[in-house]
This record gives C-alpha cells, sequence and structure tokens, in this order.
C-alpha cells in the first residue's frame, strides 16, 4: 500500500510517499480502507519537533531520539471503509462505512490501517459514519468533535445556561460551539481577530437544522 512515511524531524519535505506492506488484522481487529484523512497542527509540531524543550525531549524517547524509529506513519484521523475483520470482531462487517481516531498509535496517512474493535483509553476508537456525511467531511470529526463532546457532557451544558468558550477558533471550539447551541446555550466565543469569519459562521449554528438524536 502506499503511505507518507515520516523518516526525520524537520520540515514537510522530511515526508516521502513510499511503499509499505499492508497490514492484517489480529483476532479484535478491522482492517479499514482510508478514503480520507487530515493533516493536524498535531501532526505538524510532532513532525517537526516544535515545541518547548523539556515536551520534546519526551517526545524523542517516545518516538525516537535522533529521528522515528521504524516506519513511521503520522495522522490520527480517518474516514473510510471496512474491508475485513478480524474472527473475534462482532460490532462491524466488511462494507461498512466508518470513521474513528487511531489515537496515539497515528498511521492514518496511508491507504489501510488496522484498529481494534474496542479500543484502550488512549487508542482512538472507530465508529459507524452517519449516513448524511461524506468521507471528506466525516474525517474532520473525530479529535476535534469528539474532545468538545466530551468536555461538555462533563460540564453538563443544558438549555438556557450561559457557556463561555475560550479559543473558540481551534479545532475543538469549533465543535463546541455548535455543539453548545444545539444543546440550547447561550454562547461567547472568543479567539483572535483572524479567525471572526469563522467564529460567526459557527455561532449561527441553526439548531433546529440540526439531527437529533446524534449526540445526545
Amino acid at each position: 500500500m502506499k503511505a507518507i512515511v515520516w523518516t526525520k524531524y524537520g520540515p514537510p519535505g522530511v515526508l516521502e510517499l513510499r511503499e509499505v506492506e499492508k497490514p492484517t488484522p489480529k483476532e479484535d481487529e478491522v482492517l479499514i480502507r482510508i478514503y480520507a484523512t487530515t493533516v493536524t497542527a498535531g501532526d505538524c509540531e510532532m513532525r517537526s519537533l516544535k515545541f518547548p524543550f523539556y515536551f520534546s525531549l519526551v517526545m524523542r524517547l517516545w518516538r525516537g531520539f535522533l529521528k522515528p524509529r521504524g516506519t513511521a506513519i503520522l495522522g490520527t484521523e480517518l474516514a473510510g471503509e471496512i474491508e475485513a475483520v478480524g474472527q473475534d470482531v462482532r460490532r462491524f462487517q466488511p462494507g461498512d462505512r466508518v470513521f474513528g481516531s487511531a489515537g496515539l498509535g497515528l498511521g492514518t496517512n496511508a491507504e489501510y490501517i488496522c484498529l481494534p474493535e474496542e479500543p484502550g483509553e488512549m487508542e482512538g476508537g472507530v465508529a459507524i459514519m452517519p449516513a448524511n456525511m461524506t468521507y471528506a467531511e466525516a474525517a474532520t470529526v473525530p479529535f476535534g468533535g469528539r474532545d468538545a463532546l466530551h468536555f461538555l457532557r462533563k460540564g453538563y451544558v443544558q438549555s438556557g445556561q450561559k457557556i463561555l468558550i475560550n479559543g473558540a477558533g481551534g479545532s475543538i471550539g469549533v465543535f463546541a460551539v455548535q455543539l453548545a447551541k444545539y444543546l440550547g446555550a447561550e454562547v461567547t466565543a472568543v479567539d483572535s481577530t483572524a479567525k471572526l469569519d469563522m467564529l460567526l459562521w459557527a455561532t449561527f449554528f441553526d439548531r433546529n437544522r440540526a439531527n437529533p438524536g446524534q449526540i445526545e
């Protein structure tokens, strides 16, 4: 299969398109043919190691001190179709349209990936795609949308409440604005002036046109 391989730390030029071995699912895994993926700010920071010194040191100890160890493939988000399942998988079958995250395992900037049916806490996860979404749309949801929903649920946001979302123009914040409005909250969104147009678009989210039941 084709994959974008991370050869060393640095600018985008350190990435190379290569042929690598197609993975085979274990008993509890699904093999996904990836039709859409993303490149997030986190991917770029990891690729270049543009972190504070101590965090950069931790990253090197984790991924490789002088260069990424093994066949390193970046990317955390994906949308695609299940091609095969392990013998212990029960919730998915070949042909299912899915989206999800590879978590800290990375590896979505490729044609295929294997992910567990029931991931651990730091391993991302896979779910059936909503029928009204394209692969390109679904691939952008797992990181920002999942985390925004998680924290709104932690805050028990209710209809009629007022909520301030700081950093509302980020990947989590944009989803948080729309989800909070869907839940009926009065939202104040804060970020830099450069993101004003995007935040105006997000705050005009129409709750009545949303699909109830998708996020509750």
